[in-house]
């Protein structure tokens, strides 16, 4: 069976996206919805040694309540990447693979400009599975143009355009998921389970809630053998 994954597109996502799309063959960035403020969307979390640290991006919303995420546009009245990327540096700059894999931060917030959170997001996370090795097609929902309700209508409808007859969903779908409409058009749904391990992280306590570069600072080549233990693709 062709296994496809649906997500909204997530700023330095935590890992557990990364084990999501390691066990599909299509990845889909569900970017023509409506962008949800105080989200994964434009903002994320290090480890920092006075805990876990928000880095959020600055996005245009007053006045732009229904705007879908395709749309939504970063406020750059302020260097907010470069700033972004000193904080990252300065919490890792001591992890054992920092600097093998300090060329990520030079691609996303030195080497370009960022005008909307969806292409950053999307880029981002491209790039951090191209390096964990992970090989997807990747589209975007906006030039796919399906439509459909919340409970599952234009999921389904994405999974038959591509020709995917088994989704895997993120495990709090489970509460909106009309079931009954995959079963109906013979699509087998599934969802995640997510169980990792601990690894040694700079600073205690440890923390799994994090952007997946604190599993590349601290465990480098060794890192998607720690996201991707269930692998079923």
């Amino acid at each position: 069976m062709k296994k496809i994954a649906i997500l909204q597109p997530n700023y330095i996502p935590w890992k557990g996206v990364f084990d999501l799309i390691s066990r599909v063959d299509v990845f889909v960035f569900l970017d023509d919805v409506q962008y949800t403020t105080k989200d994964w969307r434009n903002r994320n979390k290090i480890k920092t040694m006075n805990g876990d640290l928000w880095l959020t991006v600055p996005v245009r919303t007053k006045g732009l309540r229904n705007q879908l995420i395709c749309d939504a546009e970063i406020e750059n009245m302020y260097n907010w990447q470069y700033k972004h990327y000193k904080m990252i540096k300065n919490n890792y700059s001591k992890a054992k693979f920092f600097a093998d894999f300090e060329y990520l931060l030079e691609k996303i917030y030195i080497e370009k400009q960022w005008t909307k959170i969806a292409d950053l997001d999307i880029f981002s996370t491209k790039l951090i599975a191209e390096t964990l090795g992970i090989k997807v097609e990747w589209y975007k929902s906006s030039d796919l143009q399906q439509t459909g309700n919340k409970e599952g209508e234009k999921i389904v409808k994405i999974c038959k355009m591509l020709c995917c007859e088994y989704f895997i969903n993120g495990p709090s779908a489970r509460a909106f998921m009309n079931e009954q409409l995959f079963i109906e058009n013979n699509i087998v749904l599934n969802y995640m389970d997510y169980n990792y391990p601990e690894y040694n992280q700079l600073y205690k306590p440890f923390s799994h809630n994090v952007s997946v570069l604190d599993v590349i600072f601290n465990c480098g080549y060794k890192s998607r053998d720690l996201i991707c233990m269930n692998n079923i693709k």
